[in-house]
């Protein structure tokens, strides 16, 4: 028992705040979101890719017996020779031609215009998404912060009730060795006694779930040690103001709405580049290479090639018009992902609200109750002590007081819980 305490005292204890740090550090959906960013710039230059010139080099290898082909082989490696030429039988003729080829983009009907923006907008929507995936954790580890408090909280009244039980029981012995206190009294505090315990268990075991849950939260093994500072709060949250009040600002702030109006956004530049397929593309490019029968280089075989090709598709099988046809649906579902979303906010916004003034007006309700309950737990208890009333009669009052201190602890943290759902349905975290 000496060692378990002295592990206990050695585990550091994290704050609401410390634990939220910990889990925006450490929990993988947070790197998991980094990474998509990075992702998304990554995108950002693969677009700006199309803006520069394209090198590439290449090593080609010809033979033929062909005369057009021998003779036009020949000229480009600057040997051929009239004397004693059969032009109809020139033989096998070998070319090797080392190139490097450069290649510009001069207009693709707006197409890498296009694509560039979406990619840059796809960056705004990864970060957006993050700041989602930060409030979401957030409320989460709020959640599951007070969850484990209340579960301490709820298991310090199963121990108090177990103490005071077994008080009431040491008593009633005594009383019935002396011939003054009834069996089926003693039986009724050993059932008692046994529901007591029993609560007991079960607010350990969601202690340990609860930080479980909470470990999770935070990036953390289940076997790694970890407490929680069991000193809550004691202030609760304030009064939710005007609904429209704070549905505007959950309209001007909430990243998961801007990431949907983003997501629009970037579907209408897909659009954009989609369409601009129909019009011509042009192209400069320039060669450079040297021909000859071997791999040996020489000034005098190079030749240089440049010019501009500009095209345009008259059909494509109807590719082009399906896929703006494609596009513009995946618009519209765009369009109608961003009002259905705004509608989840509206309703998360508003059920928050309503569960946080339901938890307050319990909070204060509970208190009272449990100032009426503890007064009369303690009335019952002289009463019987002078053998007024019955056993009965104690364990109602202590069932009815266990019960007022379970409420007053559930409406506290309804209560803190309700403030973290608001907060993340208003989409803004300090």
């Amino acid at each position: 028992m000496v060692s378990n305490a002295i592990a206990e005292s050695e585990t550091p204890r994290y704050s609401l705040e410390q634990a939220a740090d910990m889990a925006l550090d450490n929990n993988p959906d947070m790197n998991i979101m980094q990474a998509r960013i990075e992702q998304a710039r990554a995108s950002v230059g693969e677009a700006l890719a199309s803006f520069y010139p394209q090198i590439k080099t290449s090593l080609s290898y010809q033979y033929s017996n062909n005369p057009a082909q021998a003779f036009a082989m020949l000229i480009s490696e600057r040997r051929l020779n009239f004397t004693g030429i059969d032009f109809n039988h020139p033989g096998g003729v070998e070319d090797f031609r080392p190139q490097v080829t450069a290649t510009y983009s001069l207009f693709r009907g707006g197409q890498d215009y296009y694509a560039k923006q979406a990619a840059e907008l796809g960056v705004e929507t990864s970060e957006l998404e993050k700041s989602a995936t930060r409030n979401r954790l957030l409320n989460n580890v709020t959640a599951a912060y007070y969850g484990e408090l209340a579960a301490i909280a709820a298991h310090k009244v199963s121990q108090r009730s177990i103490e005071a039980v077994q008080g009431e029981l040491k008593q009633a012995k005594i009383r019935f060795d002396a011939g003054t206190e009834l069996k089926s009294d003693l039986l009724s505090l050993e059932v008692q006694l046994a529901e007591a315990k029993e609560a007991e268990i079960q607010s350990a075991n969601v202690i340990e779930m609860a930080q479980n849950m909470l470990k999770i939260l935070l990036g953390l093994s289940i076997n790694e040690k970890f407490a929680i500072n069991e000193k809550p709060e004691n202030n609760l949250p304030r009064n939710p103001t005007n609904f429209n009040d704070l549905l505007n600002q959950a309209l001007s702030n909430h990243p998961e709405l801007k990431a949907a109006e983003k997501r629009v956004a970037i579907v209408e530049k897909q659009l954009a580049a989609a369409k601009g397929a129909y019009l011509p593309r042009a192209n400069a490019y320039v060669n450079y290479g040297a021909d000859s029968k071997n791999m040996n280089y020489s000034g005098n075989n190079d030749n240089v090639t440049a010019g501009v090709t500009v095209e345009m598709d008259i059909f494509s099988g109807f590719a082009t018009s399906e896929k703006i046809k494609k596009t513009e649906y995946e618009l519209t579902a765009a369009k109608e992902s961003t009002r259905q979303t705004r509608l989840q906010i509206e309703n998360q916004l508003k059920t928050a609200q309503l569960k946080l003034q339901e938890a307050l007006s319990r909070a204060e309700v509970s208190a009272i109750a449990v100032q009426a309950a503890e007064e009369a737990l303690r009335l019952v208890n002289e009463q019987r002590q002078a053998g007024v009333v019955t056993v009965t009669r104690y364990i109602e009052a202590e069932v009815a007081r266990d019960k007022a201190n379970t409420r007053q602890i559930n409406a506290r943290f309804d209560a803190l819980r309700a403030e973290a759902d608001l907060k993340q349905a208003i989409g803004f975290w300090q």
